[in-house]
């Protein structure tokens, strides 16, 4: 029996990295989707490529009910859920004293109220089902450090990332571990760099010298959502190429 797989927002990018690295590990995957129904159906045409159910629906997490009611579907339409990827976000780039509460409540309730809500209905549904289970929530290397303009997007980060923790807590004596992935900066459509080889740019200010690929991101998230992280929980994988090792360059 295929193990089952949701990943929100695998219409592209780290998303959908993620999905079709899933379904080469085996999983049937639900697919998700805000704006973009031809990148996600693209996605669930490599996830079938691989000789796995791909199901595409479309959500949007600022109604955090809405991502709670998907992941009951997904799961009914797959047959069980083993492994649930958070990765559907947003962000803002608006200075703190200019950044309206509409627009923090946005990212906030796409960001942290969406995950909650995705990760709740995913746990519910793994611990009545009693075999244990998978939460990674892609978080961001703004989980662990500040990033001047984005007050919206650092605090849903960081908040996902304590969430993360609490809920490792809670849900390890049913067999569930919860991690998180703290991409620094990724070669997808959010950065502008869709398509882009990222060894063709250079980045003096990562020690890996160049942004990552959302494939290399994947592969830290298929690792923790595999059964052979069974004894990782609660952390937060840093994947930046080193970026968050700088600080230290600096201060010398």
């Amino acid at each position: 029996m295929a193990r089952v797989a949701i990943v929100t927002g695998s219409d592209s990018g780290i998303g959908r990295a993620t999905a079709v690295a899933l379904a080469e590990g085996g999983c049937d995957v639900g697919i998700t989707w805000h704006s973009d129904e031809d990148g996600a159906q693209e996605t669930a045409a490599e996830v079938r490529a691989k000789g796995r159910r791909g199901e595409v629906r479309r959500v949007d997490l600022g109604d955090p009910a809405a991502g709670a009611r998907l992941v009951d579907e997904l799961s009914e339409t797959l047959g069980g859920l083993d492994v649930l990827v958070n990765n559907a976000g947003t962000l803002s780039s608006s200075p703190f004293l200019e950044l309206t509460l509409d627009e923090w409540r946005h990212v906030l309730g796409v960001d942290l109220d969406g995950a909650f809500a995705c990760a709740q209905a995913g746990a519910r549904r793994m611990v009545a089902a009693g075999r244990g289970g998978r939460i990674v929530n892609v978080t961001s290397v703004h989980e662990h450090v500040p990033l001047p303009g984005s007050a919206a997007y650092c605090a849903a980060k960081g908040g996902l990332g304590l969430l993360t923790k609490v809920m490792a807590l809670e849900l390890a004596p049913h067999g569930i571990t919860v991690n998180a992935v703290a991409p620094g900066e990724v070669a997808t459509p959010m950065t502008g760099m869709d398509d882009v080889d990222p060894t063709t740019v250079d980045r003096a200010g990562i020690p890996a010298g160049r942004p990552g690929s959302a494939r290399e991101i994947a592969a830290v998230v298929a690792f923790l959502a595999s059964p052979a992280a069974s004894y990782v929980t609660g952390s937060s994988v840093v994947a930046d190429g080193g970026l968050l090792l700088m600080a230290a360059v600096r201060n010398q």
